[in-house]
């Protein structure tokens, strides 16, 4: 009987049932499959957000790294130089001049001196967040605020957060004016920056996560916390803790500049 019945091969509810079972088993691969691929999705999605963060923070440290200021104004062609950082509540203001300047043509007419600015825009995409944006003129000029290049350093910004330290008391402050009474002619010692940008979660679909990035900047032309009582010169060189000690010499020599406001170009 059962021979016979190898030869007429399957019945018909046989082969429905073979059917339905390979069914399931698809539709159980597929679900897997998908799940594996939403999940690679939102890690790389999260992963861009943070390595954005991180660029971003990695620019403006090495950039505030490298600011100065001189009172050299008295040639025709005079240029002022400033470090002016504001608390505007969820993301502060910053502008300064630099020598973190990167020449990219080769035989251009610049330098290693520039006029950088940071501040943030709501995005026209998502009103919750900011867009970071970062203006970079290569030329020092009169107006330290204007002209440059804006470019976006990062998107869907929450908060962005300047603290500056004050060398002659070792104290933190919310702003910074170098054309002020109390910082007039100075660079804080050392400026603290917090970076919070929104992304999504790796843990659920329909939720977002806020990513805290946090590093603490020297000023290597800035004046030393403690100075020595033996310490000799005028103040066209510091002492840089980033050299090893070794004295550097300010282009156009000492400390000074002019107030201006940030992205007025815009």
């Amino acid at each position: 009987m059962n021979a016979r019945r190898m030869r007429q091969g399957m019945t018909l509810m046989e082969i429905m049932v073979s059917m339905a079972i390979l069914a399931l088993i698809g539709m159980m691969t597929a679900g897997v499959v998908g799940q594996a691929l939403a999940n690679r999705e939102k890690l790389e999605a999260e992963d861009g957000v943070r390595q954005q963060a991180r660029m971003a923070l990695n620019r403006i440290s090495r950039e505030l790294s490298l600011a100065y200021l001189t009172s050299n104004v008295s040639s025709p062609n005079s240029y002022r130089t400033v470090f002016v950082g504001k608390d505007d509540g969820e993301i502060d203001s910053l502008w300064f001049a630099a020598l973190s300047h990167h020449r990219i043509y080769q035989d251009a007419r610049e330098c290693d001196q520039t006029e950088l600015t940071y501040w943030g825009e709501i995005d026209p995409n998502d009103s919750g967040s900011y867009v970071l944006l970062h203006r970079e003129a290569p030329r020092i000029d009169h107006e330290p605020d204007k002209d440059g290049v804006i470019l976006p350093l990062a998107f869907g910004v929450k908060r962005l957060d300047f603290k500056y330290l004050d060398g002659t008391n070792d104290e933190w402050a919310d702003e910074w004016d170098s054309q002020g009474v109390d910082q007039a002619n100075r660079l804080p010692r050392a400026v603290r920056v917090i970076l919070v940008v929104e992304g999504p979660s790796s843990q659920s679909q329909d939720e977002t996560k806020e990513y805290t990035y946090a590093t603490t900047v020297l000023l290597e032309y800035a004046s030393n916390l403690n100075k020595s009582a033996f310490a000799t010169g005028s103040g066209n060189t510091v002492t840089s803790p980033l050299s090893g000690g070794n004295t550097r010499r300010l282009p156009g020599g000492g400390t000074g500049g002019a107030r201006g406001l940030p992205g007025s170009s815009r």
